[in-house]
């Protein structure tokens, strides 16, 4: 899996090099914004600040993959969620180190998928 890093998510992904997930606020609206982007999704202003989040979340909902295909064929079975972060972004990320259900508590846990894969910020079961 290859990653492509532009100027509007180098920040983000400095930041999973470095240990954190970074998002950015809003500083006209106040929002929480994920993915990296250019102009607030809530406001358009284009006023928007990096901010480390806690990396603490609920999952709004999840699907298990039992099937993969191409480069993710060996790794099903397999949980992608949808995740709220306590910021108030909501973001799509795989869960590892365990079952989920809706309204699990989950945390930030940067690791690769596998061998060839880059870091990914992905989600575990809060223990």
């Amino acid at each position: 899996m290859e990653i492509t890093v532009d100027a509007e998510s180098k920040e983000f992904w400095d930041g999973i090099a470095a240990g954190e997930l970074r998002i950015q606020r809003c500083e006209a609206c106040d929002q929480a914004v994920f993915y990296p982007r250019a102009l607030c999704t809530h406001c358009h202003s284009d006023r928007l600040v990096w901010t480390v989040a806690k990396g603490l979340g609920t999952v709004y909902s999840y699907t298990v993959a039992h099937r993969g295909f191409g480069e993710f064929a060996a790794q099903a079975p397999f949980t992608v969620a949808l995740v709220d972060l306590d910021e108030g972004a909501r973001m799509l990320t795989r869960i590892v180190g365990g079952t989920v259900s809706i309204g699990d508590r989950v945390q930030l846990e940067i690791t690769r998928l596998d061998a060839d894969s880059p870091e990914l910020p992905c989600f575990a079961p809060v223990a």
